[in-house]
């Protein structure tokens, strides 16, 4: 056997390496998919508000006389006002991406690829590497579910925040809009 023999190691592929890669791949698009829905959301939810303020800009004129004349009417345009403004912040904390822990390098994180393995060639003889190595990939593929995982948890706590308080806002404004028409 000369040198080079010696050197070539054979690669007993795992039988199931196809399905555990689809099931990764799987988990990946699914929880990405997540992510875009909690997205969409948000962005409902503040073209709705889009729409809510520009009728609410109508009548400001009468509320605000009211309000002045009615301390209830002011509270419960202060409670509205705080619901919005709150509401209106936890959608738009949703397009806002933030990973503060910190987690190892990995090939599939854009902002890793970009800034943990060097320039491009660097990238590609370390994506190789590694995709060429089941155990580093499963690990690498794992990681990335895990960290879209938080994304999309963080995401999603921001949207229920938003509904919420968006909820507790349209109450405030069926109760505010009873009172500017009882009053006036």
């Amino acid at each position: 056997m000369n040198e080079q023999d010696q050197k070539i190691i054979p690669h007993h592929k795992n039988k199931h390496t196809d399905d555990l890669i689809d099931h990764y791949w799987g988990s990946i698009n699914y929880i990405s998919s997540l992510i875009k829905a909690s997205e969409i959301k948000a962005g409902l939810i503040l073209s709705f508000y889009g729409i809510l303020l520009n009728f609410i800009y109508l009548s400001a004129e009468l509320v605000v006389h009211l309000a002045q004349e009615h301390l209830v009417v002011a509270i419960f345009c202060g409670l509205w006002l705080c619901c919005t403004v709150a509401s209106i912040y936890y959608s738009i904390r949703c397009f806002i991406p933030r990973i503060e822990a910190k987690y190892d390098p990995n090939i599939f994180f854009f902002r890793d690829v970009i800034s943990k393995f060097g320039g491009i060639t660097d990238f590609a003889k370390m994506f190789f590497e590694i995709s060429s190595d089941e155990d580093r990939l499963f690990e690498q593929l794992g990681q990335q579910i895990f960290i879209l995982s938080t994304i999309a948890s963080y995401k999603f706590m921001n949207v229920n925040l938003s509904l919420r308080l968006l909820a507790v806002g349209l109450l405030l404004c069926v109760v505010l809009s009873t009172l500017v028409l009882v009053l006036s």
